[in-house]
């Protein structure tokens, strides 16, 4: 059910809005008649999250209760999302450590010996043991992870995969072989957005190039009609087919995790509120960060946003069949996220903040910009876009050409190179995808260093596909101009710059929507 009242329209009264701009964010006025699609506040905690999970484990959703799945000499696998979830990072203990403790003393007592656990990464960079162990917690990790049964999942070792089988569309579901041999594969999910979890978790966290490439491509993202939506979504459709062939043949116990909208630890907790509802305390806090931040040089910045630890709030946790939980997991995501949305506009303006999944710890750089711009924020919509077909998109961040090249070291080639020759993500795909996925270079970086595959800037391109396709005009404000260019869309100064550039395609007195994330919002666009 959607939370109504967070929906404002721009009048003379109305001050100046926050837009997150990158590792900062300025404050913007906004034509009258702007609207303006702000998040659900925060939903309340569930109040005992140990009672909450030992209810989940032992009252399924069309399984049996978890003990009873477990028995001496059985094989048992437990696999968890990476750090790419949640955004920001969580404050310890992380909900994914006290599930897995849960489990273990479960099998612990049941006389479970041969466990091990996977962090279900894909083609994500390899997580380093600190990170490791900030989501597994200091007793799971000094059990496990010397003795190495606790590890990145390895998509390019060959012998450690299953091809499990083919779909009826002729997909490959090829996944880690410890998990496709176990007799039982529990995976811990992070929820924080409609996209994640169900059948998107075991067929693509621990696959390889050889299943992925079967909806991480250019035609299955536009035609994904909303990642956020996951019956309209092509990418969804085959994760799920991959996901029902597995269950023929793997035993998995699915967990999946909710949480509220308390993004913000102090003293940033004021981006979490509506502006006009600012204490001075909240003012205060507002001009003193802003001053800082303008003081600051670029590595102090940095560091001040990436060390930030969100005091999120449980709010479900579910267990059992994965298509099961996950109904229950989308409608808890719903509860917090989802805000009723009146029409489209000819403008949709957002702002892309520091952060997204793939550069935890890491810069943003323009690839990385655009896929959270146009792939996840675009997105965030159930029904239809903010926006209207071949309307335009204006988006904040500077889009420095700043990449790091101990986790995107293909990244650089791609920008230099790919892009270069064309910005289409079909022709990109036809021609170039392939050397990159099979670079031995890049394949080594990815095996043994902390580097995301080969592959993985192609992925991010397409995920903005859907979005290139179904606007006329892209426009940065504040962005680096060559970076821009090298993109293949146009740069402004200001806000009313990006408007007047814009005009030729929507008009000089356009209907204009800005999406006020973070926290996340999912709009019901109707």
């Amino acid at each position: 059910m959607s939370r109504p009242g967070f929906v404002l329209e721009v009048d003379d009264r109305t001050p100046p809005l926050v837009v997150h701009e990158g590792e900062g964010f300025r404050l913007e006025t906004f034509p009258l008649g702007t609207r303006v699609i702000y998040p659900p506040e925060s939903l309340p905690a569930v109040p005992d999250v140990d009672q909450a999970i030992q209810h989940a484990l032992r009252n399924p959703e069309g399984s049996d209760p978890l003990p009873e799945l477990l028995f001496p000499g059985m094989r048992l696998t437990v696999a968890f999302d990476d750090l790419s979830l949640p955004l920001p990072p969580m404050r310890s203990p992380d909900i994914r450590q006290r599930i897995i403790e849960a489990v273990l003393t479960m099998a612990a007592a049941a006389g479970v010996d041969d466990v091990e656990l996977v962090a279900a990464n894909a083609l994500h960079r390899r997580m380093t043991a600190a990170e490791l162990k900030h989501i597994v917690g200091e007793r799971v990790f000094r059990s496990f992870f010397p003795q190495g049964a606790l590890y990145n999942h390895d998509a390019e070792d060959r012998s450690n995969l299953t091809h499990v089988g083919l779909t009826d569309q002729g997909e490959d579901v090829e996944i880690n072989r410890r998990a496709a041999e176990s007799d039982l594969l529990v995976y811990v999910n992070v929820n924080l957005v409609a996209m994640d979890g169900g059948h998107k978790s075991v067929p693509v966290g621990l696959a390889s190039y050889k299943s992925l490439r079967h909806h991480h491509n250019s035609k299955t993202m536009v035609r994904s009609h909303s990642f956020m939506d996951h019956t309209k979504s092509h990418l969804h459709h085959s994760a799920w087919r991959m996901g029902q062939l597995l269950k023929e043949h793997l035993n998995i116990f699915q967990i999946e995790t909710t949480l509220n909208n308390e993004v913000f630890p102090a003293p940033y907790d004021f981006l979490m509120k509506r502006e006009w509802e600012w204490s001075i305390k909240d003012q205060g806090s507002m001009l003193a960060a802003r001053r800082a931040l303008s003081l600051a040089p670029a590595r102090l910045r940095h560091k001040m946003f990436h060390d930030l630890r969100a005091p999120y709030g449980l709010t479900g946790v579910h267990a059992g069949d994965t298509e099961q939980v996950h109904e229950k997991t989308i409608a808890a995501v719903h509860r917090q996220q989802l805000v009723e949305v009146h029409g489209q506009a000819d403008v949709l303006v957002m702002g892309v903040p520091y952060l997204c999944p793939y550069n935890v710890s890491s810069t943003m750089n323009p690839i990385l910009a655009t896929c959270m711009g146009l792939g996840y924020y675009f997105n965030s919509y159930r029904g239809q876009p903010v926006v209207r077909r071949g309307g335009a998109v204006i988006l904040y961040h500077p889009l420095k050409p700043d990449f790091n090249q101990l986790h995107h070291p293909s990244y650089v080639d791609f920008y230099e190179e790919v892009l270069a020759e064309s910005t289409d993500p079909a022709v990109i795909e036809a021609k170039h995808e392939q050397n990159y996925a099979a670079d031995p270079w890049y394949v080594h970086l990815y095996r043994t260093s902390h580097a995301y595959h080969g592959v993985h800037p192609f992925y991010m391109w397409y995920w903005a596909a859907h979005a290139m396709d179904h606007v006329n005009e892209v426009i940065w404000v504040g962005a680096d101009r060559r970076a821009v260019q090298r993109l293949g869309f146009r740069a402004a100064s200001s806000l009313a710059d990006a408007l007047e550039m814009a005009s030729d395609t929507v008009g000089r007195s356009p209907s204009i929507t800005y999406l006020h994330n973070p926290p996340h919002l999912l709009a019901d666009v109707r």
